[in-house]
């Protein structure tokens, strides 16, 4: 397969050319202006940060690629789905309130805001995936799927689970439903937290399997009935219900790739990461740890695996930055760590080259790249 492009600018400006020039700049240079933007629905998929979070992007960047899309007559949008977890996000409005919260509106972006799944997480779409070895059927946030265009917009970072999070996961992960969420991140089914239920039969009225029930006041799930669609999840207003969490780091990493196969699959997309204020966690905890290494610089291209490889290439390459997690983790090391990937070192347990090799294997992209400093 052909090297895929991956345009690169650093961190340093000038009183000519600020960091939002360079920007624009940088996605001119890689291509942006070639697609048909014309009078078409344009997702920037983005993650607004979970309030208590400081590492999330600004909401500067988006708008500067807000408005090279309105430039090019198209109608743009910034969109991300609920979370599956209990946080600040978990349905529509708490969404559009974190959003707010962390300077995300149209007035400091320019364009509205969709919550891709809806109110409660449940607004999706069932895309066939015939490539996948895990998933049959991608359950997507129906804004993104009714969208036109897709362009991610990324915070690339470490992760607990996948390694790091960049544009792959920002868009597999970050689109899928929220029954989505529960396919990539478990093997089983939900199960209720009897301490918590208060026997409101909120989930026994959702639930179109009759799977649950109201045993002395407690809601229970049939597993065997249980189709893991997460509409009770959604549903709960005391947060009884949650996932299993029980996948492997690797599978998890394989239906994150088919995910994003399913939701790029057919429409024109172009992809952003920024390699900065790079936090050993993701923008989903309510709190973000000093970087791990220096701000490296923001990458550009038309594939989003080749933009992986190369953010996590230029991230490897970097010192670890003085005191902070990854450097704890080096210091404290036992022989097992990998001192030349820092987000092995940070989370042992994970493998991120895992994504990034089934998204090359289902036909995403490529790892190989000719990266272009502009």
């Amino acid at each position: 397969m052909e090297k895929s492009k991956v345009y690169f600018t650093n961190m340093r400006a000038t009183s000519k050319m600020n960091l939002l020039q360079k920007l624009e700049r940088l996605v001119k240079k890689a291509g942006i202006e070639q697609i048909d933007f014309k009078g078409k629905f344009s997702a920037i998929k983005i993650h607004f940060g979970e309030p208590g979070n400081l590492a999330y992007l600004r909401p500067n960047y988006s708008k500067v690629i807000a408005d090279v899309i309105k430039s090019l007559g198209g109608r743009v949008f910034l969109t991300d789905c609920n979370t599956l977890y209990v946080g600040r996000r978990k349905d529509a409005l708490e969404h559009l309130d974190a959003a707010y919260e962390n300077g995300y509106n149209p007035f400091t972006t320019g364009c509205q805001i969709i919550i891709g799944d809806g109110l409660k997480g449940t607004d999706e779409s069932y895309v066939p995936v015939p490539v996948g070895e895990y998933v049959k059927e991608a359950k997507i946030g129906r804004a993104v799927m009714d969208a036109d265009i897709i362009i991610s917009l990324s915070h690339f970072k470490g992760h607990e689970l996948t390694g790091f999070g960049g544009a792959l996961k920002n868009i597999g992960m970050g689109c899928g439903s929220r029954a989505g969420k529960m396919e990539m991140h478990s093997d089983g089914k939900p199960n209720v937290r009897t301490k918590s239920c208060v026997g409101c039969g909120a989930c026994v009225k959702i639930c179109a399997h009759s799977a649950i029930s109201l045993i002395d006041k407690k809601a229970q799930i049939d597993h065997a009935k249980c189709v893991g669609c997460g509409r009770c999840i959604g549903v709960c207003h005391f947060d009884a219900i949650g996932a299993a969490w029980d996948e492997s780091n690797d599978v998890l990493n394989k239906k994150m790739a088919e995910y994003t196969w399913a939701v790029l699959n057919g429409r024109p997309h172009f992809h952003i990461s920024l390699v900065i204020d790079v936090s050993p966690n993701c923008d989903c905890h309510s709190e973000n740890d000093v970087a791990i290494i220096p701000d490296i610089g923001m990458f550009a291209s038309f594939d989003p695996v080749a933009l992986d490889m190369a953010c996590a290439d230029k991230a490897n390459a970097a010192p670890a930055i003085a005191d902070s997690y990854l450097a704890e983790q080096l210091k404290n090391k036992n022989g097992s760590s990998n001192d030349h990937d820092h987000f092995q070192t940070a989370h042992p347990e994970t493998n991120w080259m895992s994504c990034v090799d089934h998204a090359e294997k289902i036909g995403i992209g490529t790892k190989q790249y000719e990266l272009i400093e502009v």
